[in-house]
């Protein structure tokens, strides 16, 4: 029996890389159903969707709203139980999948939740969310019974990560997921490392107990780095919520960037092949630089996981990453951001070199630079501001990169200014080859947003010597 549906997700949960909501404020397990209905009906009768869901409270609820509202659709649905985004799209491929949805809200806070979706083996996003929120105000749904199947691919998938690494030394490591999705998954790859190694808050628990699991706010990364300056290990590893970004300490304790951990990687690949790599617009002008020098190629492209991933299968590139800790590696991988893949090519690095990670760190061109920083502004005023700044920007002779924000280059350095994807909030960097030049760069992002309403009374002040 046909029957047609109605209904309206809230108008704030449909982001431009998933679905991501309050949960029981703005994001409610019908929501879920509707879009297991939504989804299935966009992948077809009688074709497979992978479904996975991370630690959080309120993930086992949605994940069940899901399945049923696929399987209504006349999909079949393998699921892969609690695990971290980047098994859920190995399983993808393992399993020959259609498509594959993951509940998860990833780093955001614990009452947080949402959706990440893969189609075809491709991100699922922005303009598909849009159009998926559009058709749930009305549409026919003919009730079908789809299939339910269970998998566990922990150990394959662990297995998958280390094929390549042919360990020559001991590495004495701390890994900490946070108690985020990426614990049992750590544990395993941790086993399988030769060397010492020490866990921290490996259990997966919804309500992050010790700290919050995000890598990028340095605060989160104490515990690893105190514990690795206590026992003098090699490296530490820390993930986000869902297990799809990675943050690394040095030796020395030191947590090491974005764009340096992604300008070491390119480095050890260029050893053995040419390559392309792809790098956000929030990355160092040093990365680009360094990868040209070194006989590579590097192109920039927008922020954003799923902008990331679309464009390495469009210039065919080896290995890309963003300021945040997403790192992809097409070559002999899958072209998925993957925390635990890159954690073992760090390894690479440390296995293949006689000098200690922080050497090689210390051997990265010094530039001055700011954090990555967020202005709280207004979600239905930050893109109206980032136009009217480019476009005067245009009329500039300076150099300009427009494709998401303006970067502006002048002087001895370059600044950047973009509304977040994310968050009620405007982005800003700022970086220079000199002191002098990075206060040039920060009063120009200053005069820039001085005439437009919204708070600007921030510690852009502080310096990165990176």
């Amino acid at each position: 029996m046909t029957k047609q549906k109605t209904h309206s997700f809230h108008n704030t949960i449909i982001r431009e890389y998933d679905i991501r909501g309050i949960y029981n404020e703005t994001l409610f397990d019908n929501d879920a159903e509707i879009l297991g209905n939504l989804f299935g009906l966009e992948v077809g009768k009688n074709k497979t969707v992978n479904v996975g869901y991370d630690g959080r409270l309120s993930s086992v609820k949605l994940k069940k709203k899901l399945v049923k509202g696929l399987i209504d659709s006349g999909v079949n649905v393998n699921e892969i139980g609690l695990v971290p985004t980047p098994l859920l799209y190995y399983s993808c491929f393992e399993l020959v999948a259609d498509g594959g949805i993951i509940v998860t809200g990833s780093h955001n806070p614990k009452n947080h939740n949402g959706f990440k979706i893969v189609l075809n083996d491709k991100p699922f996003f922005g303009t598909n969310l849009i159009e998926l929120s559009k058709k749930a105000k009305k549409f026919n749904l003919k009730k079908m019974n789809g299939s339910v199947k269970k998998f566990s691919l922990m150990d394959k998938y662990v297995k998958r990560l280390i094929k390549n690494f042919n360990q020559k030394k001991k590495i004495n490591i701390i890994w900490d997921s946070g108690n985020g999705a990426a614990g049992d998954v750590m544990k395993a790859l941790a086993e399988n490392i030769d060397g010492k190694y020490e866990l921290l808050f490996s259990e997966i628990d919804g309500t992050f107990p010790n700290h919050h699991p995000d890598p990028s706010e340095p605060k989160n990364l104490v515990f690893c780095k105190n514990r690795l300056l206590d026992l003098k290990y090699n490296v530490g590893f820390a993930f986000d919520g869902d297990g799809d970004r990675l943050g690394v300490i040095d030796d020395k304790g030191r947590a090491i960037s974005g764009d340096k951990l992604l300008l070491l990687l390119a480095k050890e690949m260029l050893k053995s092949t040419k390559c392309k790599v792809i790098a956000d617009v929030k990355c160092s002008q040093v990365l680009f630089d360094e990868v040209e020098r070194l006989g590579g190629e590097i192109f920039m492209c927008k922020t954003g996981h799923s902008h990331v991933k679309n464009n390495l299968k469009k210039l065919n590139a080896d290995l890309a990453g963003e300021m945040s800790g997403h790192i992809f590696y097409a070559k002999d991988y899958y072209g998925f951001d993957d925390a635990f893949f890159a954690a073992v090519k760090v390894l690479e690095i440390i296995n293949n070199n006689d000098k200690k990670l922080s050497d090689l760190v210390d051997e990265i061109p010094r530039v001055f630079n700011t954090p990555e920083i967020r202005i709280d502004c207004d979600d239905n005023k930050k893109f109206d501001i980032i136009r009217k700044i480019t476009e005067r920007q245009k009329r500039s002779k300076k150099k300009i990169t427009d494709i998401d924000g303006v970067r502006v280059s002048e002087k001895d350095g370059w600044w950047l200014l973009r509304a977040s994807n994310t968050q009620p909030a405007i982005v800003l960097r700022c970086e220079s080859l000199t002191q002098n030049g990075l206060d040039f760069q920060k009063q120009s992002v200053k005069d820039e947003l001085s005439e437009f309403d919204i708070d600007i009374d921030i510690d852009i002040d502080e310096k990165i010597i990176s």
